[in-house]
């Protein structure tokens, strides 16, 4: 009985730990169904590759907007309209990423993690497109869900026609 009970603690940490990590399918498995890029736009693919400090989640804003979360071996991506955009992961301190897109650019953002005080940090870096094709083929698509509150926030032109 007491190899068992040994167990439970391992059994419960490795529960959790795979909870934590994405499980969409693989970019390598879903790249050739996502949708090809619509004219004047450029697309931003935004992956975490490491599992260190799975527990530390926090949310993706681009440009303020909320388009996803850090979850650990997870992606996601954006279409937008070319211009300078701004990443931002927040959890004791704010990290900010800035870039600029292009029309019919492709550009890869990859979330890597440091020891923090209290949590780690999320901080957001911008790699060469050779790096971020090879680094997010085994990442699982993390599709993010607003949530009521967010979903209420009105932005700015969203006045009532």
């Amino acid at each position: 009985m007491k190899p068992f009970v040994k167990l439970i603690p391992i059994l419960m940490l490795s529960f959790f730990i795979v909870s934590c990590a994405a499980t969409g399918p693989k970019f390598a498995e879903l790249s050739s169904s996502i949708s090809t890029l619509p004219p004047d736009t450029g697309r931003i693919y935004i992956y975490r590759t490491t599992f260190l400090g799975f527990a530390v989640q926090p949310e993706v804003e681009l440009n303020g907007e909320v388009i996803g979360k850090a979850v650990p071996q997870g992606f996601f991506y954006a279409d937008r309209k070319p211009g300078d955009y701004e990443v931002l992961t927040s959890t004791e301190v704010d990290r900010k990423l800035s870039l600029t897109l292009n029309s019919g650019q492709v550009r890869y953002v990859r979330l890597d993690i440091s020891w923090g005080f209290f949590v780690g940090h999320v901080f957001p870096v911008l790699v060469e497109d050779e790096v971020g094709k090879k680094e997010i083929q085994e990442c699982k698509y993390v599709e993010y869900k607003k949530t009521e509150k967010q979903s209420e926030k009105k932005e700015p032109g969203d006045e009532p026609q």
